[in-house]
């Protein structure tokens, strides 16, 4: 299996936290930013399941743009094999 050696930016890893912390935030974006966050060591990649939310996000009009970034970063850190 070929893992996928890219770590969540220092960028993208301070907006996750605030957006854990949002109370507004989507329950959808918050599995993100966790998911973005776990990956902030390069010893971790995203799961399948998290590989499909970051998809049908990426993929929709219903999300603003910071809720799409998450997404690209947690999709740029899947297996390179799936």
């Amino acid at each position: 299996m070929s893992k996928n050696t890219k770590a969540t930016s220092k960028q993208v890893a301070s907006k996750a936290a605030k957006t854990l912390t949002d109370a507004n935030a989507s329950q959808t974006a918050k599995k993100l930013a966790a998911s973005a966050l776990s990956q902030k060591d390069r010893s971790k990649q995203t799961g399948a399941e998290l590989e499909d939310l970051a998809s049908k996000v990426l993929k929709s009009t219903k999300y603003n743009a910071d809720t799409k970034e998450l997404a690209a970063s947690v999709l740029s850190q899947s297996n390179k094999a799936r």
